[in-house]
C-alpha cells in the first residue's frame, strides 16, 4: 500500500510567533486561537497622525486613563514598570490592580508589554506603521488575556468583554489623537430599544463610561 504524503516541500514556513507585526504573504498572520485559558484579540485603525506622535501619546502611560476605559490611575514605578488601577463595573469604590513591564520599546515603531503581578494577567503590543502615501499611521494592537475560567468573572467585574474593550480603547485613542477629544454618548436620549437593543447594549458594554479625553492628573 502506498504511503500517503505527509510533507509539503513547497509550502512556505508559517510564523511561530503571535506578534502583531508578523507578516505572512504581505498580510498580518492571524492571531493565535483562543485556547489553554488564553484569549487573543487583534485590531487596527488608521489614525491621521504621524507614527512618532502616536508613539509619544501611547508611551505616556500615566495618561492612559484619558482614553482607556475604566482605568482610574497609572503610576510609573520604574524606567519600564508601572502600577495600574482599574474600576470594576458600576461600583467606583471597587477596583482591580496589577503591575506591568515594558518588554520592547522602539520609539515611533513599537511597544510591547506584559503584566508582572496582580489581579490581571495580560500581555500585548502596539505597532505604528506609516500608511501608504504618508496618509496617517496604521496602528495595530495585539493583546493576550490569560483568563481561563475567570473570563466570565472578569466580565462580571468590569462589565465589558476584554476583547471588546481593546477595540473600543483603540477607537478612543484614534479620536483623542486626531481631534483632542473623545465623543461621548452617555446621557443622549433614545426610545425603547426592545430585546435585541438591550442585548446589544450588554454585548457592547454601553453602560461603560467613555474616557474623558482630558488630562485627569491636571484636573
Amino acid at each position: 500500500m502506498q504511503r500517503p504524503i505527509s510533507e509539503k516541500p513547497n509550502a512556505e514556513e508559517v510564523p511561530q510567533s503571535g506578534a502583531a507585526g508578523v507578516i505572512l504573504d504581505s498580510h498580518y498572520a492571524p492571531p493565535p486561537a483562543d485556547k489553554d485559558g488564553k484569549q487573543w484579540v487583534r485590531t487596527s485603525a488608521l489614525v491621521l497622525r504621524s507614527p512618532e506622535e502616536l508613539y509619544e501619546l501611547w508611551r505616556d502611560i500615566e495618561q492612559a486613563p484619558r482614553w482607556q476605559e475604566q482605568i482610574v490611575e497609572v503610576r510609573t514605578t520604574g524606567p519600564k514598570t508601572s502600577h495600574w488601577t482599574m474600576s470594576t463595573g458600576d461600583d467606583p469604590g471597587k477596583s482591580i490592580e496589577w503591575d506591568s513591564e515594558i518588554l520592547n520599546d522602539e520609539p515611533g515603531k513599537r511597544i510591547a508589554w506584559c503584566s508582572i503581578g496582580g489581579d490581571s494577567d495580560n500581555a500585548g503590543e502596539v505597532i505604528f506603521e506609516t500608511a501608504p502615501a504618508n496618509r496617517g499611521t496604521t496602528v495595530t494592537v495585539l493583546q493576550e488575556f490569560r483568563m481561563g475560567k475567570l473570563a466570565s468573572a472578569w466580565e462580571t467585574l468590569t462589565g465589558r468583554n476584554p476583547k471588546q474593550a481593546v477595540i473600543e480603547n483603540l477607537r478612543h485613542f484614534k479620536a483623542l489623537a486626531e481631534t483632542g477629544e473623545i465623543p461621548r454618548i452617555q446621557g443622549q436620549p433614545h426610545g425603547p430599544r426592545g430585546t435585541i437593543g438591550k442585548a446589544k447594549k450588554s454585548l457592547y458594554g454601553e453602560n461603560i463610561s467613555t474616557p474623558t479625553g482630558t488630562d485627569q492628573i491636571a484636573s
